[in-house]
């Protein structure tokens, strides 16, 4: 962003504020009378200066994700609810395929103290467990980190490996392709099986494929929403008993059945 670029946003970001300066004066002045909506400043995508995400048109950022700086989403992956993605002091790529779960944090280093710079490198077809730390750290195509586990700077995860649920990587550790690693800190534990190497690539595939499906329910529209909100209370299941006392016979909803290409997600 060149120097007209920031003076215009500079610009746009005033005008902003003055709005909401001349709303709260209005509010004040209606007393009692007035209703105020609560504005919320969550933005799933953010800029840093002149740093700003790019995410492909074919991934799903999840409602309540945060995004920030230089970060590079690839095509069909998926940044699920709640995890936080800051490139602001350095960068952080993602690739295809790759899905990373509910609240996990990815975060990127300037620099250690020899001066060494970590940005963050996700690769294709990774599967990121819920509540994992992702930290100036590399994690190869089709490799694995569990629930929990926290990757510190420098650390590398080789592909088709495989890191435990609560494990700590220490600092500059390289995880060898086909090994399990788990513990505090992570030491080595066994050699994958070629399930669990196939195990890696289902997950990835299947969080793929529903990614699509909360995707198409976020865009769904307001009214649709309210529609089915009815239909769930019309159809909703009591005790039968208690209906037969009232003498009520409810209709039975059909049961939802998913598209052929959706599985249940595995467990990360």
């Amino acid at each position: 962003m060149g120097t007209l670029g920031r003076a215009i946003y500079s610009v746009g970001f005033w005008i902003r504020e003055t709005g909401q300066a001349l709303d709260r004066i209005g509010c004040r002045l209606q007393g009692n009378f007035h209703f105020q909506e609560q504005l919320s400043r969550h933005r799933t995508l953010m800029n840093i200066y002149d740093k700003t995400p790019v995410v492909d048109k074919s991934a799903f950022v999840a409602p309540g994700a945060s995004i920030i700086g230089d970060v590079q989403v690839g095509c069909g992956s998926s940044i699920w609810y709640g995890c936080v993605l800051r490139g602001d002091v350095n960068s952080i790529s993602v690739g295809s395929g790759t899905n990373i779960q509910d609240n996990s944090l990815v975060h990127a280093a300037k620099s250690n103290l020899s001066g060494k710079e970590f940005p963050t490198i996700i690769g294709d077809k990774v599967t990121i467990g819920h509540s994992a730390i992702l930290h100036g750290c590399t994690i190869e195509d089709e490799a694995f980190v569990g629930m929990g586990a926290a990757l510190l700077d420098g650390v590398v995860v080789e592909k088709h490996a495989m890191v435990a649920a609560g494990a700590l990587v220490r600092q500059n550790t390289k995880i060898p392709a086909g090994e399990v690693w788990g513990g505090n800190p992570a030491k080595f534990l066994r050699k994958l099986t070629d399930e669990e190497i196939a195990f890696i690539l289902e997950s990835a595939s299947n969080y793929s494929n529903l990614a699509q499906v909360h995707a198409a329910e976020n865009v769904k529209p307001f009214d649709e929403i309210e529609f089915e909100k009815a239909l769930r209370k019309k159809y909703a299941k009591r005790d039968e008993e208690y209906d037969s006392m009232l003498g009520v016979v409810r209709e039975t909803p059909p049961e939802l059945i998913l598209p052929d290409n959706i599985k249940a997600p595995a467990l990360a």
